[in-house]
């Protein structure tokens, strides 16, 4: 995570070193599955779920944050915190829905890359696909992951195009502005359905495990050993919490950005069904032209180069702490072999998806769907886990410690998925 902070203020090139496990969590956040989220959500509705995008925001970085010091302060991952505080069927459940999810969103990743490079050099989808997991697979065995985070923290500058491309079109800022502070809001099942799906694209269960796991990865590799930060402190809260704020931050400009160019263009031209991030890009080029489309094609190929090992890795320190499967990013793989080998499937679990031509339509939409849902329930593990002692933890089973303030986000946005979740499906019955 870099060295610890000494002041309250810190320059611009110290602050680019401080990122890392926030960052990148944020910027897996805008995979393809979310541009597809977010580019359906502003066809269909135009700009009237802008609002969307900011309220979300304090709630997904509380809960990150406090992700990220659970595994600073135990040196353990979400998955282990778990097994140490709750009954294990909890922690059984909370993993299998996390590792349905994670296959499922794998799978749409791929086949949204696969279609964006088809787009631009033509060619076989399916060998496309296989070629991206394949080098996502390669990169997450063979490279420690020191360094594979610089590359990751590298690629978060291609979610930049996206903002290049709303600028790239006519928008109407005041109407921009209006849906953003003037929110409208409707119990039409459709609605809320979409709203489900950007929570869920936004605050999406696989970051919760994947920014513990790695700020444990961190805390081991550098400073924490030297300057004793296992423990709360005010320094290394202050540390997680620009890393944190920047890359959530980033991830909910990013998805505003998206849903501004769709509902400037597609919306306004009637195509109101675009659910891959592909088809949104195709029907961007008759309508804002090459340059836009151009952005939209290679920014899918970028993010889901971010995502799938994001994905595949969460899955992999999830499961492997749920079992005692030893395993991490920076060891070899002659001595993870478990750890890897559970990469390895949810990677080539998501191309046997791929091939099996699954609907990435729906594929894409509802994996936002079913992050939405299955997020209620780890949110409030998590609150759990944090509102007492860590039994068995590596401190002794000291209590992890977080400011209240923090804790009330905590709740509250695990309440505020739960009630949306509780309207969607209450708006789903029979005969309402």
């Amino acid at each position: 995570m870099g060295a610890p902070l000494k002041h309250g203020w810190i320059g611009p090139r110290r602050f680019l070193h401080l990122l890392g496990p926030g960052l990148i969590t944020g910027a897996a956040d805008d995979d393809p599955s979310g541009i597809a989220t977010y580019s359906q959500t502003g066809a269909q509705f135009g700009f009237q779920l802008l609002w969307t995008m900011f309220l979300t925001l304090p709630f997904m970085v509380a809960i990150q944050i406090i992700s990220a010091c659970i595994g600073w302060q135990t040196g353990q991952g979400l998955s282990r915190n778990i097994a140490h505080r709750l009954p294990r069927v909890v922690l059984l459940v909370c993993i299998g829905a996390l590792a349905v999810a994670n296959t499922i969103n794998i799978a749409a990743d791929l086949a949204a890359m696969a279609d964006g490079l088809r787009l631009v050099i033509h060619g076989p989808s399916l060998a496309y696909a296989a070629g991206f997991g394949i080098v996502c697979l390669i990169a997450e065995v063979f490279v420690p992951y020191h360094r594979y985070a610089r590359y990751l923290k590298f690629l978060t500058l291609v979610l930049f195009v996206y903002v290049a491309a709303a600028f790239s079109v006519h928008v109407d800022w005041g109407q921009v502005a209006r849906s953003t502070f003037l929110p409208t809001f409707s119990f039409r099942n459709d609605y809320l359905l979409t709203i489900v799906a950007v929570f869920g694209t936004t605050i999406s269960p696989y970051l919760f495990f994947w920014q513990a796991s790695q700020e444990a990865e961190e805390s081991a590799l550098s400073h924490r050993k030297e300057t004793g930060l296992g423990h709360y402190s005010a320094r290394a809260f202050r540390h997680i919490s620009y890393d944190t704020w920047t890359g959530m931050l980033t991830s909910n400009i990013i998805g505003f950005f998206i849903i501004v160019t769709t509902g400037a263009t597609l919306h306004q031209q009637g195509v109101t069904n675009i659910q891959t991030a592909a088809q949104a890009a195709e029907a961007l080029r008759p309508i804002a032209g090459e340059l836009t489309f151009a952005l939209f094609a290679g920014g899918i190929i970028g993010t889901g180069l971010l995502a799938v090992p994001v994905l595949a890795g969460s899955a992999a320190y999830a499961v492997s702490e749920a079992f005692g499967i030893g395993g991490s990013l920076e060891l070899p793989a002659r001595r993870a072999l478990g750890f890897y080998g559970i990469i390895s499937a949810a990677t080539l679990g998501g191309l046997i998806l791929v091939a099996a031509k699954f609907d990435p339509i729906a594929m894409l939409f509802w994996t936002a769907v079913i992050n939405g849902i299955v997020a209620v329930p780890i949110m409030a593990v998590m609150m759990l886990v944090v509102s007492g002692k860590a039994a068995g933890g590596k401190h002794g089973g000291q209590a992890i410690v977080l400011p209240r303030w923090l804790r009330i986000l905590g709740w509250l946005g695990a309440l505020m998925m739960a009630v949306t979740v509780g309207a969607l499906l209450w708006t789903s019955l029979p005969g309402l």
